[in-house]
Order: structure tokens, then sequence, then C-alpha cells
């Protein structure tokens, strides 16, 4: 099940909620009570294997996708 973090405007508080992609968008309280909140955007990484160091460059294997992936940029 998807977690969404919100944000307590009265208190502060980050916290995460569990709960289905259909009620994504309902309203949460806050752990102490409070009613108002904001979800927050997430990031999302998807695919690949973490690297330490920069992305390695030059000889195939890379394209696709974006702009400047493409070749398109001057």
């Amino acid at each position: 099940m998807p977690r969404y973090e919100f944000r307590c405007r009265t208190c502060g508080d980050t916290f995460e909620v569990s709960r289905p992609m259909a009620r994504s968008s309902d309203p949460a309280a806050c752990p102490a009570g409070h009613d108002d909140t904001v979800k927050l955007l997430s990031a999302v990484a998807v695919g690949g294997a973490a690297a330490s160091g920069p992305a390695p460059s030059g000889g195939g294997g890379g394209g696709g996708g974006g702009c400047c992936g493409g070749g398109c940029c001057g």
C-alpha cells in the first residue's frame, strides 16, 4: 500500500500515512490531533543501481528520452 507524507501546519510535525491510491487526496490529521495538514510532494526514484560517482560517459548504451538524450541539443 502506498505511503503519503503530510506536514502539520499547526505543530510542524511531518508524518506518513498508508492508504490506497484511491484515497490519496483525503485529508489526514496529524498524530497530535491537528486537522490543518498538507500533503507533501514526494520524489520517487525508479530503477537503476546506485552509483557513488558521476555517471559513466562515452561508448554506447545510453540514449533515449529527453531532448539532450536524443541528441537534439545543438
